[in-house]
């Protein structure tokens, strides 16, 4: 929503609006003009606004009953979006259960860097720019296209890339991927003849999706555009990039993990397809050090590492886990923050797998996103489960993110990693705990 309003800023638009809080999002929509109530409150909402809401906003929102009495029109995020979409540039989309914030952030980066002036709506601040959209002259506008609530089949990119699919959002797709492959069918179907879909060719979800404009991508399995020869190293990932069997050319990227060299193949073939000169672009991958919250390292204290990560579906946590395969010689804990009690309720054999390669796992209470909670669908029955199946340490720490630091603060010490997995509060786990720290020190002098 604060790209969508920054976006609008940039482009004349009065904005206004309320959020729950303040935060670094409010301050920088403030400075661009932007009027921010903090708490929903029919008050705030004028006699003569467009009002947009996201999925999260109720229809027991007071602002919203407040719009429908003055007879004002109402619109979805998406809807938004889609219409921005439609002024006039060429319009590259990234989709799929997971990597779109990264893969279109990525593209705004490297074309941004390479003086394309793009405009994008991306669902994360892109730290080397500081922003998670702009609105500027260049011919090229590129966002992430969500498909939670399936309100992606209101857009048409010129160039759309699936990374993946696979069961998740399970509130809203009733009868998992079956409801998920049906949606991305139709919104492939609204796509214009002369567009291009870029589809990850190893995951089979993905791969199955019909059409006569689709071109793959993989490292696995023979596609159109295809990783070769790649080099993990302490430093840097490198790979060979071929089109047709041809060689391309060589990609060097700072992004940890095999899950971001599909990310970054996937970004360099939609840039190819777009008439991108790859030259051009290609040096600025390897400066591109990943999107906020996207195993971004938050702080350091006392030899103590600590991170910060979105992930909150099983495959998203394995993926990111899989980061730390390097830190051989550090005790790497994990601390969980469950995102809606739905998809716990839904995902919970898979979150039960997904930790691994960690010395121990913290569960915090589950973050709601405004569902109602669910009986016996909490994170101590999810812990004392985990216990059974994990030769893994777990624990159980109930409270807010304050109450968590403090309890964790303890029992941390040199040499100690911690990562944040979750897309609620947990990322304020780093903050609390620099800022107890710090609270501790003082006492001590």
């Amino acid at each position: 929503m604060s790209g969508l309003a920054k976006y609008l800023l940039e482009n004349g638009c009065e904005v206004s609006g309320s959020d729950i809080c303040d935060s670094k999002y409010v301050d920088k929509l403030r400075k661009l003009g932007a009027v921010v109530h903090i708490g929903h409150d029919a008050k705030n909402v004028p006699n003569d606004a467009i009002v947009v809401a996201s999925t999260a906003i109720r229809d027991d929102n007071p602002e919203i009953i407040r719009a429908k009495e003055l007879g004002l029109n109402i619109y979805h995020r998406s809807d938004i979006l889609a219409e921005i979409s439609r002024w006039g540039k060429f319009f590259l989309g990234f989709s799929g259960t997971h990597g779109k914030t990264t893969t279109s952030g990525l593209c705004s980066y490297v074309l941004e860097k390479a003086g394309y002036k793009p405009s994008f709506v991306v669902g994360g601040i892109i730290p080397e720019l500081g922003v998670n959209a702009q609105c500027v002259d260049g011919k090229y506008f590129a966002a992430e296209l969500d498909e939670s609530d399936g309100t992606i089949v209101k857009y048409a990119p010129n160039i759309c890339v699936v990374n993946n699919l696979e069961p998740d959002h399970l509130d809203f797709y009733k009868d998992g991927l079956k409801s998920i492959l049906e949606t991305f069918e139709k919104f492939v179907s609204n796509m214009d003849d002369d567009s291009i879909l870029l589809v990850n060719n190893d995951c089979k979800a993905s791969a199955s999706i019909k059409s006569h404009k689709a071109m793959t991508f993989g490292l696995e399995t023979e596609a159109d555009y295809m990783a070769k020869n790649i080099v993990f190293d302490s430093e840097y990932t490198t790979f060979e990039v071929f089109f047709k069997g041809e060689f391309l050319t060589e990609l060097k990227i700072i992004l940890r993990g095999r899950h971001n060299v599909y990310n970054a193949l996937s970004v360099l073939a939609s840039l190819h397809q777009a008439g991108v000169d790859i030259e051009s672009v290609k040096e600025h991958f390897s400066t591109f050090a990943g999107m906020g919250r996207r195993f971004q390292k938050v702080g350091e204290f006392n030899g103590i590492t600590l991170y910060d990560d979105y992930a909150h579906h099983p495959t998203e946590i394995k993926a990111t886990l899989s980061s730390t395969a390097g830190m051989k010689d550090k005790h790497v804990i994990a601390v969980f923050q469950p995102h809606r009690y739905t998809r716990l309720k839904n995902l919970w054999n898979e979150f039960l797998s997904a930790f691994t390669g960690v010395d121990k796992i913290i569960v915090t209470d589950v973050y709601a996103a405004s569902e109602d909670p669910i009986e016996g669908i909490n994170s101590e029955n999810f812990v004392s489960q985990l216990a059974k199946k994990s030769d893994i340490p777990c624990e159980y720490l109930s409270g807010n993110m304050n109450d968590v630091a403090k309890k964790l603060l303890s029992e941390l010490k040199s040499g100690d990693v911690v990562i944040g997995l979750g897309a609620g509060t947990i990322t304020n786990l780093g903050k609390e705990l620099l800022a107890l720290k710090d609270e501790v020190l003082d006492v001590v002098s």
